[in-house]
């Protein structure tokens, strides 16, 4: 084995040891998202889609030796391995049918290995590509961008509005992150009220609405929707820019909540460049699948009053939120935002190797740190 595909089989093993572990987390009924069991659910649905991603990025590995990451910033790979995914779905069908099946494959390689007496390198070429091209060609990966999905839907008693609960992610170029979207819009079309609220203000029990539903559940804003999602999902945008541009675009929609989690930096030992002090310390951890650090951000902004539209003769405005923007945290006003928490997931080992150089208390200052062992997440350390 090459000291890069060494270097590429420990970064795998690595970050794959990570998503297991925040799988577990949130999971873990302790943990903070499970307070809001869907919120949980919804990023565990991307968290599954990113290992499909890598379990794709290892297969193409068996055949192709290109594979980059954001070593010096995210630790995450860099935007060209997502769109190389996206572009190989396209043309896996006609390339899957040039290759032979997998049983096929493997009987070939037995074969080969009892004739020969070595090891099959092109028919093991052929089986990662087929392995690469079945888990594309299904389209669960996390791509450049998963467009948006309504997951909850009810009603605001108060407004007798219908309000949905819309979620989806994006993968910024520049960051080289993947992140996940919340928003919790209130609809005041004329269409959807009638459909869905009842004249006693609550849900009409008697529409059937099969959960989850692909776009945002208003139909004449669905398209429309998806647009400004695939135009306001990058990270240099603030949650509190982009709740502002979806009041601003859309009159019958108000957004009363976005939330965004940020996945990474993810820190791995031998491979990531991103911070000095916890390569090193993480350098001298035993196991290579304990040798890592993985870091999340979650933000959010809401809204703390809705200003009523106003209509005359000449000129109309639309109704508008107010967000709430904690200006009494510098860091929280930075970002954008009315509040948000940095977590850290660590495993035992690794953990152990910082606090031993004195060096947790300062690294995770800022940080709810969640610590991994034995299969089980140990929180509020």
């Amino acid at each position: 084995m090459t000291p890069e595909n060494d270097a590429a089989a420990r970064y795998f093993e690595a970050i794959s040891a990570a998503l297991r572990g925040l799988e577990i987390f949130m999971r873990d009924d302790r943990s903070p998202l499970y307070r809001h069991g869907i919120v949980a659910k919804i990023v565990a649905e991307y968290i599954a889609r990113l290992e499909i991603s890598f379990t794709c990025w290892r297969n193409r590995l068996g055949f192709m030796d290109s594979f980059r990451i954001s070593r010096a910033e995210s630790g995450f790979p860099v935007f060209q391995n997502l769109l190389e995914l996206e572009n190989d779905r396209r043309t896996a069908p006609e390339r899957l049918a040039k290759i032979p099946k997998a049983d096929e494959l493997r009987g070939e390689m037995v074969d080969f290995i009892l004739r020969h007496k070595e090891f099959p390198t092109a028919l093991r070429r052929s089986m990662a590509e087929r392995l690469y091209l079945e888990d594309v060609s299904a389209e669960l990966a996390f791509g450049p961008m998963t467009l948006a999905q309504t997951a909850k839907v009810s009603v605001n008693p108060k407004t007798r509005r219908p309000f949905y609960l819309v979620h989806w992610a994006s993968f910024d170029g520049s960051a080289n992150l993947p992140l996940i979207y919340m928003a919790t819009v209130e609809d005041s079309s004329e269409a959807m009220v009638r459909q869905l609220v009842t004249d006693s203000g609550k849900m009409n029990e008697k529409v059937e609405i099969p959960l989850p539903v692909d776009g945002l559940l208003n139909p004449e804003l669905a398209h429309r929707f998806d647009d400004f999602t695939e135009k306001n999902s990058a990270y240099t945008l603030s949650p509190a820019t982009i709740a502002v541009n979806l009041d601003k675009d859309f009159a019958e929609l108000h957004p009363k909540q976005v939330r965004r989690i940020v996945l990474g930096p993810f820190y791995s030992a031998g491979i990531t460049e991103n911070n000095s002090t916890v390569t090193e310390v993480l350098s001298k951890v035993r196991k290579p699948e304990s040798a890592w650090l993985l870091t999340w951000t979650i933000q959010e902004v809401f809204s703390k009053a809705e200003k009523p539209g106003r209509k005359g003769l000449f000129s109309s405005e639309q109704a508008s939120e107010e967000f709430f923007i904690n200006t009494d945290d510098l860091e929280a006003a930075r970002q954008g935002v009315s509040s948000y928490e940095k977590h850290a997931l660590i495993p035992h080992e690794a953990y152990q190797a910082l606090y031993a150089v004195g060096e947790a208390q300062k690294i995770f200052a800022d940080y709810k740190v969640h610590i991994l062992s034995n299969g089980q997440v140990i929180s509020d350390v």
